[in-house]
């Protein structure tokens, strides 16, 4: 004859105690594949802000040269991510703001971080500096909460509402072209001049015309 027991409160307890009990990295073990390469986009923007810190302390263009190449790797990441999601039609809230985050750091805070380190160190030249991140903090939101808002039918939104972020890679290519002739730090085309005691290089003004377009509401942008 059979000695099985029926289970007692305490079995089913014990049972519901370990069933509610966290999973280690649990939030890593949900990320989707497309997550895992916004990740990387993330980690190149970081990876660029260290190595153009580390010019300065160096002098060594190499660093310079890092800093301006993984901002387009990071531009490959964030193109592959929303197309990996598609493809496994696996897109996710967490996904969307891991995207918003990354692209802020690639190209937002890189971009700045760039120019300064390449000599847009005047007063002004810092103010443009902090007003282009935060035009693209402002426009990452904005897409955020209005993106359902844009949407059709299949959940595609048609066009963006001012320049998306990325953009600010034609940024990185104007300064790997000065790199490449010699024209950064002290020499930077345009020179300086002085208002207020403050500096301001006339390049600054490609930052500020980048993010007054990327907040702007009557540019109209195609997404494809």
């Amino acid at each position: 004859m059979s000695s099985a027991q029926p289970a007692t409160n305490n079995d089913k307890d014990a049972d519901q105690t370990r069933r509610r009990r966290p999973r280690h990295f649990a939030m890593i073990r949900d990320f989707t594949l497309a997550d895992v390469i916004t990740l990387g986009n993330g980690c190149a923007g970081v990876s660029s802000v260290f190595a153009a810190q580390r010019y300065l302390i160096d002098r060594d263009l190499v660093w310079i040269w890092i800093a301006i190449g993984l901002l387009p790797l990071a531009g490959i990441f964030d193109f592959l991510d929303g197309r990996v999601a598609r493809w496994r039609r696996r897109h996710t809230a967490l996904g969307a703001q891991l995207d918003s985050l990354a692209d802020l750091i690639s190209f937002g805070v890189a971009p700045a971080v760039l120019g300064f380190v390449l000599g847009l160190r005047g007063g002004w030249d810092a103010l443009v500096l902090v007003y282009f991140v935060c035009c693209g903090l402002s426009r990452l939101a904005r897409y955020n909460v209005t993106a359902a808002a844009l949407a059709d039918e299949q959940g595609k939104v048609k066009y963006f509402e001012g320049t998306p972020i990325p953009t600010s890679i034609a940024i990185v290519l104007i300064w790997a072209w000065l790199v490449r002739v010699g024209r950064f730090d002290v020499d930077i085309p345009g020179g300086q001049y002085q208002w207020l005691g403050l500096g301001l290089h006339p390049i600054s003004l490609v930052y500020l015309a980048s993010g007054s377009a990327m907040i702007s509401k009557t540019l109209k942008i195609p997404k494809f």
